[in-house]
């Protein structure tokens, strides 16, 4: 069966572009028939989808890898659908037990309204705010009251809740669950159904509660969402998922000339993947520069491309070209392309240790002169203090104009 029999509205170009957009360096699309007939059906209709992401403001700030997920919104927006940018205030009060092997603390009112407000702040920089709706979960989970929580509990069972990986492992490792925790995955769930979406984002690591808004569709009447999840994006080593805590994040608050420092400093492997996932330059210009750096052009000017179109759409244009020419001016060129990688033990490592212990000062007290004099360089930033210790994670650490290491501490 080819895929213009799949639905009864054809299946035209544009709806293949469509998929191709959604499809684009996601992890899953379940199910892609469905998804197709809805894109087909609005094609031919005119009525927008809706595309829900639902977040908890758990914490105030960002990093470029929480945006991965907003820019597959923003692909969709710009496609004519209806972002639902959903802030689950409600659910915060619970927790969301995903990947724990303990009980969230749950936030207070304030905590959740205030970082709520600096999470929309800076997921606009991603997202059109003008095409934008923004909506609390509190609207309908307030409403539904004890009587209308019994309801929906007994929409879902114990056995089906027990398969999900996070409560099996607890249960199984005798770490205690608390009942509150099973009505997160339904309260989510729920959300779906007080939205009508159509579509629902989220990692890879919330693909149970989205399942739970398909099951709770079904059982009140409404035709079941599709889920759509985002891979997590690796930090600037490579390696591991990009984290603050193991410091290989860049924030996207961060100073425009850090930013684009840190951008420069992933490795050219690297540099592909961040082009899917965080790029909003179409796959086939993204395909004709790799053929191009196949085909002898330098790597580093595709990896320039992409600092300064991920530092332009936190900071502007004219912070981006002017960030470019900082690099170029300190560093006559930026971090060379190949550089030493050196790992090191003993985080929390003092600096002086750190530069003498990668090569980079002969002993302690050079490295200390060295930092007394300026000409070093952690992330591309001047560091004055001797005392500072460096946590677990990769650092791009520069001495003079011309010394160089890819440290990886931990």
């Amino acid at each position: 069966m080819n895929q213009a029999q799949v639905t009864k509205f054809p299946v035209t170009d544009q709806v293949e572009e469509a998929m191709a957009v959604s499809l684009r360096g996601c992890e899953e699309l379940i199910p892609k028939e469905d998804w197709l007939k809805k894109l087909a059906k609005s094609a031919s209709t005119g009525v927008p989808l809706r595309i829900k992401l639902g977040l908890d403001p758990t914490a105030p700030d960002i990093h470029i890898g929480h945006t991965v997920v907003l820019n597959k919104m923003r692909q969709l927006q710009d496609l004519g659908h209806q972002v639902i940018f959903l802030i689950g205030d409600f659910t915060s009060l619970i927790g969301d037990p995903s990947g724990r092997n303990n009980t969230r603390p749950p936030l207070t009112p304030e905590q959740i309204k205030a970082n709520a407000e600096t999470y929309y702040r800076q997921a606009s920089l991603v997202l059109d705010p003008s095409r934008t709706e923004i909506r609390y979960n509190s609207e309908w989970s307030l409403p539904l009251g004890s009587m209308g929580m019994i309801q929906l509990a007994a929409k879902y069972t114990v056995a089906r809740m027990m398969e999900r990986n996070d409560f099996h492992d607890r249960f199984k490792a005798g770490t205690p669950i608390s009942v509150h925790e099973f009505l997160y995955p339904l309260m989510q769930g729920y959300d779906s159904v007080a939205l009508k979406s159509d579509l629902e984002l989220g990692g890879t690591d919330q693909k149970f509660n989205l399942l739970m808004g398909r099951h709770l569709q079904v059982e009140y009447g409404q035709e079941p969402q599709c889920i759509l999840t985002m891979p997590l994006l690796e930090g600037l080593d490579g390696v591991d998922k990009m984290s603050k805590s193991k410091n290989n994040y860049i924030g996207i608050s961060e100073e425009p000339n850090t930013m684009f420092a840190k951008v420069l400093s992933i490795s050219d492997v690297l540099m592909w993947r961040w082009y899917t996932l965080l790029s909003f330059k179409s796959l086939a210009e993204i395909e004709a520069l790799k053929l191009e750096v196949q085909g002898g052009r330098n790597p580093k000017d595709a990896k320039v491309a992409l600092a300064k179109e991920i530092t332009a759409r936190f900071h502007g244009a004219a912070a981006a070209e002017a960030a470019e020419q900082d690099f170029i001016n300190r560093s006559k060129g930026g971090v060379p392309d190949e550089i030493p990688e050196v790992s090191l033990t003993g985080a929390p490592l003092g600096i002086a240790a750190l530069l003498k212990s990668a090569g980079l000062a002969p002993s302690g007290s050079e490295a200390s002169r060295l930092i007394d004099g300026g000409g070093v360089r952690v992330d591309s930033t001047v560091i004055s203090d001797k005392g500072l210790k460096l946590e677990a994670g990769t650092y791009v650490v520069q001495v003079g104009k011309r010394k160089f290491a890819r440290v990886t501490l931990s």
